[in-house]
C-alpha cells in the first residue's frame, strides 16, 4: 500500500500558547500581551497574527515569521 503524503489542513498546524511564543521569540510574555491588546492592534499599521478562539488567544508560528519577515524591512 502506498502512502498518501500528509495534507497541511487548518487542523493539522501547532498553534503557540503566548508563552511558547515568548520563549521561541526570546521576548517576555509582557510583550507579547501587549501586542494582542485592542489598542495595539488599532495603534500598529501591521499587527502581530493571532488566532482567537473564545477568550484564548493563539498564534501560528509561519504567519508569526512573516511578520517579523516584514518587520525587518
Amino acid at each position: 500500500m502506498i502512502a498518501k503524503p500528509e495534507r497541511e489542513t487548518a487542523t493539522s498546524k501547532v498553534l503557540l500558547t503566548p508563552e511558547e511564543l515568548a520563549a521561541r521569540l526570546g521576548v517576555p510574555c509582557s510583550w507579547v500581551r501587549e501586542k494582542t491588546r485592542a489598542r495595539a492592534r488599532l495603534r500598529d499599521k501591521n499587527p502581530l497574527p493571532t488566532v482567537r478562539l473564545g477568550k484564548y488567544t493563539r498564534f501560528d508560528w509561519e504567519a508569526v515569521s512573516a511578520w517579523l519577515a516584514h518587520q525587518a524591512t
